[in-house]
């Protein structure tokens, strides 16, 4: 392995974090082929972004009591996230006005639709917001309200703010959960109260999410199964569940994956 960069050993680093709790230096060294010197530079790194914790001798994961890091959550199932974001991306057309909150999923869904003219965003996502701002031409509306660091958002009580400013077209959200009782679930309850406001101003809200979220667990609603208009996950879905989401008339599309990818598979729903 000593031919991984630099991000990639960042990636390797994460990932046996994930798996064991702690990873020793000594060891990293060995396995990348690199010095001890380098690791400690990398385990530096990471720590200033506050994906570990280092201890002597090494680092242990970071205990969290929400979503994580947005660093972290963006690495994760990062090759997913992005087909689900380039599924989604036809959706939006020129002139649009949407919504994008602050999920990883969402700031991918960004990166695709860079080119789009006269695009008006609304987002409580910091990054995603800077993105845009520095490789698009669209008109990025803040809303405001706290600073909520480890998810990169802004956070608080948006609602007089978009009330009477016009109709948003479309909206898309990640999620902590799903659930056919309450539709789209965050586990944050200021999170959950800016992602309730943003929905409610979208003329149509999308769910846009890695299939590991199918079986989370959220504490607070913000768009109710009613809400919803369609979802966009992988394949990782489990068929069962699409059929229990077509009978609420919420159609379920899956992204293609790497030997199929422009044919796309979704399900043929619609509300």
């Amino acid at each position: 392995m000593s031919s991984l960069d630099e991000f990639a050993r960042e990636q390797a680093i994460l990932n046996t974090l994930t798996a064991q709790g702690r990873v020793v230096v000594n060891d990293l060294a060995t396995e990348f082929g690199v010095s001890a010197v380098t690791v400690r530079k990398d385990l530096e790194g990471l720590e200033r972004r506050a994906m570990l914790r280092r201890i002597r001798g090494g680092a242990v994961s970071v205990g969290t009591s929400d979503e994580g890091a947005f660093e972290m959550r963006l690495r994760h199932s990062r090759d997913v996230k992005q087909r689900i974001a380039r599924s989604v991306a036809p959706l939006v057309r020129h002139g649009d006005v949407i919504a994008l909150d602050s999920s990883t999923t969402c700031y991918y869904l960004a990166k695709e639709i860079l080119d789009r003219r006269d695009l008006v965003v609304v987002t409580n996502a910091l990054r995603l917001a800077i993105l845009l701002m520095e490789q698009s031409s669209a008109m990025v509306l803040m809303p405001g309200g706290v600073l909520r660091r480890s998810a990169g958002s802004m956070v608080g009580p948006i609602g007089d703010v978009l009330t009477g400013r016009g109709r948003i077209n479309k909206g898309f959200f990640g999620v902590i959960a799903i659930s056919t009782v309450h539709g789209l679930m965050d586990l944050s309850a200021e999170e959950a109260h800016t992602k309730q406001f943003m929905a409610k101003a979208c003329d149509q809200v999308y769910g846009v999410f890695d299939s590991s979220k199918v079986d989370g667990f959220g504490l607070h609603s913000f768009a109710g199964v009613d809400e919803i208009d369609a979802m966009f996950t992988d394949d990782g879905m489990d068929a069962a569940a699409i059929e229990q989401w077509s009978k609420l008339g919420v159609p379920v599309h899956l992204a293609s994956g790497p030997a199929d990818r422009g044919t796309g598979r979704r399900t043929d729903r619609a509300r």
